[in-house]
C-alpha cells in the first residue's frame, strides 16, 4: 500500500534527513582518526594543506612552484574565504562554509523540484547521496565548486546571462564547469550564456591576476601529472602487475600514481581519448536538432562524466561532482538521464568503499584493491556511454509520425441541433 505525502511533509523529510546525514558526515570527521576511515588522512588535506596555502595566499601570492598547487587562481578565493568566520579555527571555518555550500545546493534543487511539471528526486538524490561519500565531502572544496555549476544550469531558463556568470565563476576555481554551458539552446540562449561567460571570466581573471602574484603556475604542475591509481588507466597498470608489469606506485602531485615502463603510454591514450570525448560532444553540438527543457543539464552531465572517465585522475571527491550534476538533471521529467544517475549513486558507493577504507588495497594493487577499481570504474564508464548515447538519440530529430485519431462513435442517439451550434 502507497501512503501518500503531501508536499509540506516531503520537504520537512527532505530538511530532516538532510540534517541527520550532515550530522553524521560530521561526526565522522571529528573521528577521522579511525584506522577505518583512513586514519586522519582525510581531514588532513584541509588542516595542513589547504591551511598551508592559505598562509601563502593571504600573502598575495599563489603557490608558485609546489607540485601540489594544480588549480586556477579562483581556488585562491574559495581557500581564502574561511577568513570571513574568524571566531573559528581554519578547519572549522572551512567545513562550515562547505555545509553552507551544501546547503544551498540542496535548497536551489528543491525550489526547482517544487515547479509545475518537474520532481524532487534530485533534491534528495543529493540529500541522500552525497553521505555515501562519508565525510570527505567535507574536507574538499568540491562542493562549493559543483554549487557554481548546479546553479548555472538551474539559472539558464531565467537568466542565461547568470548561467554564463556563475559558469564562469566555477570555471575559475577548477575548470569543469565550463562544460555546463555544452548544452546550451541554439540562438539567442547561447548567445547570452557564452557572451556573460567570456565576460565575466575576463573581469574576475583581471582582479585575480591583480590580486595574486603567478596565477597561472598552475598548469605547469598540472602537465606534469601521471596516472593515478584510481583512474581507468591505473586500473589497467594495477591489474598489470599481477601480469609481471614492472611498476611502481608512488605519491607525487598529490595523489598515488604509476611510475615505471608504458605509464607515458598510458597517460597519452587517456589524453586521446579525452580528445575523441571532445570531438563527440562537438559533433552531438553540430548534429542535435531537438532541445527539450532538461537537454543543458543532461549535456552537462554527459561532458563532465565523459571527461571524468577519460582523465588520469579520478579522485573521490570527484563523484561529488557528478552527483550534483545528476541532481540537476533529475529535476526536470524530461530528463534522459535517469538510469545514468543510478549508475553514478552505485560508483559513488563503491568509491566510499575504496577511499578511505580500502586504498592501501588499491595502492598495493591486491586482487581486492583491483576488483573495486574495476567496479568503481566500470560503473563510470558504462554511465559514460549510456549518458552519451541516450542524450545523442534524444537530439535527433522524431521520425515517428502521429497516428491519425480514430473517432470514437457514441451509442446514444446524437440530439438535434439548431442551426447556430447551440
Amino acid at each position: 500500500m502507497s501512503v501518500y505525502l503531501s508536499p509540506r511533509h516531503r520537504l520537512f523529510s527532505l530538511a530532516a534527513a538532510w540534517a541527520v546525514t550532515r550530522a553524521l558526515m560530521l561526526w565522522l570527521l571529528a573521528h577521522d582518526n579511525l584506522a577505518v576511515l583512513g586514519g586522519g588522512g582525510v581531514s588532513r588535506e584541509v588542516s595542513h594543506l589547504y591551511f598551508r596555502w592559505y598562509g601563502v595566499l593571504s600573502h598575495g601570492a599563489c603557490p608558485a612552484g609546489d607540485r601540489l598547487w594544480q588549480y586556477p587562481p579562483g581556488a585562491g578565493a574559495v581557500l581564502l574565504s574561511p577568513a570571513l568566520l574568524p571566531g573559528l579555527t581554519y578547519p572549522q571555518a572551512f567545513v562550515t562554509l562547505t555545509l553552507l555550500a551544501d546547503a544551498v545546493i540542496a535548497v536551489a534543487l528543491v525550489r526547482a523540484g517544487s515547479r509545475a511539471g518537474r520532481s524532487l528526486r534530485g533534491a534528495t538524490l543529493w540529500t541522500l547521496g552525497l553521505p555515501l561519500l562519508l565525510h570527505v565531502p567535507l574536507a574538499r572544496y568540491d562542493v562549493q565548486v559543483t554549487a557554481f555549476a548546479v546553479i548555472s544550469l538551474l539559472a539558464l531558463k531565467r537568466s542565461p546571462r547568470a548561467c554564463g556568470a556563475f559558469a564562469a565563476c566555477g570555471a575559475l576555481v577548477k575548470v569543469w564547469p565550463a562544460l555546463a554551458l555544452l548544452g546550451t539552446p541554439r540562438g539567442r540562449t547561447t548567445r547570452a550564456a557564452w557572451t556573460s561567460a567570456v565576460l565575466a571570466a575576463a573581469v574576475l581573471l583581471a582582479v585575480l591576476t591583480a590580486a595574486f602574484s603567478d596565477p597561472f603556475d598552475f598548469l605547469r604542475q598540472q602537465g606534469g601529472r601521471g596516472v593515478q591509481i584510481e583512474s581507468l588507466g591505473g586500473t589497467v597498470l594495477g591489474f598489470a602487475r599481477h601480469a609481471g608489469w614492472r611498476g611502481s606506485v608512488r605519491y607525487q602531485y598529490g595523489a598515488m600514481e604509476f611510475v615505471g615502463p608504458h605509464v607515458p603510454t598510458v597517460a597519452t591514450a587517456s589524453l586521446a581519448l579525452t580528445l575523441v570525448c571532445f570531438g563527440l560532444l562537438l559533433l552531438w553540438r553540430v548534429r542535435a536538432r531537438r532541445w527539450t527543457l532538461a537537454t543543458p543539464n543532461d549535456a552537462a552531465l554527459t561532458a563532465v562524466l565523459l571527461f571524468t572517465v577519460t582523465s588520469r585522475v579520478i579522485s573521490p571527491q570527484y563523484m561529488v561532482w557528478l552527483l550534483g550534476l545528476s541532481a540537476v538533471c533529475l529535476t526536470s521529467r524530461h530528463t534522459t538521464q535517469r538510469p545514468v544517475a543510478a549508475l553514478i549513486v552505485a560508483a559513488t558507493a563503491v568509491s566510499s568503499v575504496v577511499y578511505p577504507g580500502l586504498y592501501e588495497e588499491v595502492t598495493r594493487s591486491t586482487w581486492t584493491g583491483c576488483l573495486l577499481m574495476l567496479v568503481r570504474n566500470g560503473l563510470l564508464a558504462t554511465a559514460a556511454a549510456l549518458s552519451f548515447t541516450r542524450l545523442w538519440r534524444s537530439g535527433l530529430p522524431s521520425t515517428k509520425r502521429p497516428e491519425p485519431a480514430t473517432p470514437v462513435q457514441d451509442p446514444r442517439p446524437a440530439p438535434a441541433v439548431s442551426p447556430t451550434g447551440h
